[in-house]
């Protein structure tokens, strides 16, 4: 009986002493805890992957570490497993510091404004360049510069031609007035006044093709008298928009002594995206808006074809609009808005799309900083804002700005 009693014991003694090495080297193999303490983890904002069973600082950044209670007792992340791939964690101290920012998936109204950029450019057609017809050189020149504003009629310049063809044309228009004159002194029949008058008409149109303007022609017919300077005028009220003349020039044919514009109405060309172009309609109003200007202009949209820049990869849209005022300058840019009516349609600003060339992806906002990379499909280029066809839904948070530091992240995450 006592050796039976012995050996109980010794058995005994050999089982307490294998449970608790067992429990001693479950706890050193990191078995599950069972207290609430030990349940809960702790990881860094700057560095999510990381994880502690105690609090502390975070041995890569030196952050102190925060709670995160969506690990179990087994150890294992839930809340990282849940993550789609390419899914990211980022911190609101770091959301601040690189600038991201959430907006909502909004659906678009039926009458959108397409806002683009345009610059003003002279009206071709009220255009006037000033050419010499003869060679020579430039004797005079008055104090009129680029940019200054010209009377119709009003002299800019005088060149002297050193053909005698100019001498000839003068003495044949005077002789033309001579018979002119005499055969209406002599009331003789109107078929030989007609003829007269005809062929006067014929030297006139002779010394306009030289240069000579209008009113220097009536001012020769006054007085009679040879002139060797030919007269340079502004055929228009305008605006000086190039200047060549130069006293004691010498010129050839086809120079181009000035060109004058007629700004009571201008031309605007606006920068268009392709997509865009059905929605602008020729003929339609629009508005423009310059920085100088409170209140806006209106134009038309000409019924001319639009014309591709290669270099800008844009339509270029020609605009018609009044400027009685001359607030449009040649060669300033301004503001363009073109209403137009669309069907609904779930919109997204443009930044908030990561395009690769191969797909298009958006960065949902799921809560709690973290961001879920979504492939979609668009439409539409609308303003500042693009037609989302398929992946998104509306009201739906998505990362507006800041894209790019999400997307690098994502990137890196999602490489194995």
């Amino acid at each position: 009986m006592r050796r039976i009693i012995a050996v109980t014991v010794v058995a005994v003694a050999l089982a307490g002493g294998t449970f608790a090495a067992s429990a001693r080297w479950t706890n050193r193999l990191g078995g599950a805890p069972t207290s609430a303490h030990a349940a809960t983890a702790y990881t860094c904002p700057m560095h999510p992957d990381y994880h502690s069973d105690h609090p502390g600082s975070c041995p890569i950044c030196g952050m102190k570490l925060e709670e995160d209670r969506a690990r179990g007792a087994t150890g294992g992340d839930a809340a990282a497993r849940a993550l789609p791939a390419g899914a990211v964690q980022v911190s609101r101290e770091r959301q601040q510091a690189i600038g991201i920012r959430v907006g909502v998936v909004s659906r678009s109204a039926g009458t959108r404004l397409l806002r683009t950029t345009g610059r003003v450019v002279a009206d071709e057609n009220r255009t006037y360049p000033i050419v010499a017809a003869v060679s020579g050189w430039i004797r005079n020149v008055q104090s009129v510069a680029t940019g200054d504003v010209v009377k119709k009629d009003q002299v800019l310049a005088s060149f002297f031609a050193p053909d005698a063809q100019f001498e000839m044309a003068q003495q044949s228009y005077y002789t033309g007035l001579e018979m002119l004159y005499r055969e209406a002194g002599t009331q003789q029949q109107s078929h030989e006044s007609g003829r007269a008058l005809e062929l006067l008409e014929r030297v006139a149109d002779g010394l306009r093709n030289l240069g000579v303007s209008n009113s220097q022609i009536r001012e020769m017919a006054k007085r009679r008298d040879v002139v060797h300077d030919i007269r340079v005028e502004s055929p228009v009220d305008g605006v000086v928009l190039k200047r060549g003349a130069t006293a004691g020039l010498r010129f050839d044919r086809g120079f181009e002594f000035y060109r004058i514009a007629d700004l009571n109405r201008v031309w605007i060309v606006a920068d268009v995206y392709r997509d865009q172009l059905p929605f602008i309609r020729r003929g339609a109003s629009a508005r423009i808006t310059t920085s100088e200007e409170s209140h806006a202009l209106p134009a038309t949209v000409s019924p001319s074809e639009p014309i591709f820049d290669e270099a800008t990869l844009t339509l270029k849209v020609r605009l018609e609009a009044a400027n009685a005022q001359r607030a449009l300058k040649p060669g300033m840019f301004v503001d363009v808005e073109f209403p137009s009516a669309s069907s609904p349609a779930l919109v997204v600003p443009a930044d908030a799309i990561v395009d690769s060339g191969l797909r298009k992806t958006v960065f949902v906002d799921r809560g709690n900083g973290q961001f879920e990379p979504r492939l979609v499909e668009t439409g539409r280029r609308l303003g500042d804002d693009v037609e989302v066809t398929k992946g998104l839904a509306a009201d739906e948070r998505i990362v507006i700005s800041g894209t790019f530091f999400i997307d690098s992240e994502s990137r890196m995450k999602a490489k194995p």
